[in-house]
């Protein structure tokens, strides 16, 4: 029971990072992340034009 486990350690290091890294750092790296998913996430949606072309119709089938 003596013994730290490793969650121990986590919480540890956080409590840490956040005192003495400051409260701001923390956030806006946070912030930065969302930014980064987000327009990640944009760029997924939208689809370049040389794609939204209608299909070639194929002359010389079996009416022609």
């Amino acid at each position: 029971m003596g013994g730290l486990s490793i969650w121990h350690w986590l919480i540890i290091g956080a409590i840490v990072l956040v005192i003495f890294g400051g409260g701001g750092k923390l956030s806006q790296l946070m912030g930065d992340a969302g930014k980064g998913m987000k327009a990640f996430k944009d760029g997924l949606k939208d689809e370049p034009d040389g794609d939204k072309k209608e299909p070639k119709k194929v002359d010389g089938g079996p009416d022609a």
